[in-house]
């Protein structure tokens, strides 16, 4: 079977939250062309500019897209203005119905719970977005790099899309090939300065 995984980006939309997931994808894509095809999926199609100035042109419009078996949100001050954005919240309660994973990065968790699909149960955020996302009331709020909740899986901030987009390949191609993903990427974390603490949530 060949997935099909959408990639949604919207005005500042935090660049590496769905460009590590895209590496992930495209790179398994690259490997073994019959396990997945990735695109890029925007309200309007086209030119979008994204958190940090980059400009990113994507694949498809909301109503042109094709079905996905995973779809991608990621975060982003953008997610501020997308959690009012109608067409936003109706692209993704439609693609959810069919989607066998939905995810998100970061901030992306807010467009999940705006949708309804957080509603009971556990998620995680960006650290500075852990009390804002709790205070909804309509999710268990967990500290941790990716939560897996079947259906629905969502990353902490940022670079955890990586992790939470191999530990996705993990389980629907199986750890070998994650492995091999991981090796193709070459994604071996060493940061500098790994003995900084995480801020406190604020």
């Amino acid at each position: 079977m060949t997935r099909s995984i959408a990639i949604v980006v919207f005005p500042d939309a935090e660049e590496l939250d769905f460009v590590g997931p895209w590496e992930v994808f495209g790179m398994l894509s690259r490997m073994q062309p019959e396990r997945c095809n990735v695109f890029s999926v925007s309200e309007h199609g086209g030119e979008v500019r994204c958190a940090k100035g980059l400009r990113v042109v994507t694949d498809y419009a909301f109503d042109a897209a094709p079905a996905a078996e995973i779809v991608v949100l990621p975060g982003g001050m953008g997610t501020r203005a997308e959690v009012d954005n109608p067409a936003m919240i109706a692209y993704v309660q439609r693609v959810a119905e069919t989607a066998e994973v939905m995810t998100s990065v970061c901030t992306g968790a807010f467009l999940l719970e705006r949708a309804g699909l957080l509603q009971g149960r556990r998620a995680t955020t960006h650290w500075a977005s852990m009390d804002r996302l709790r205070a909804l009331g309509t999710v268990e709020v967990v500290e941790a790099r990716w939560v897996d909740e079947g259906a629905i899986i969502t990353a902490s901030g940022v670079s955890a899309g990586i992790d939470m987009a191999l530990h996705l390949v993990g389980r629907l191609w199986g750890a070998e090939t994650a492995r091999a993903v991981q090796k193709g990427m070459e994604y071996f974390p060493a940061p500098p300065y790994a003995d900084v603490p995480l801020p406190a949530t604020v």
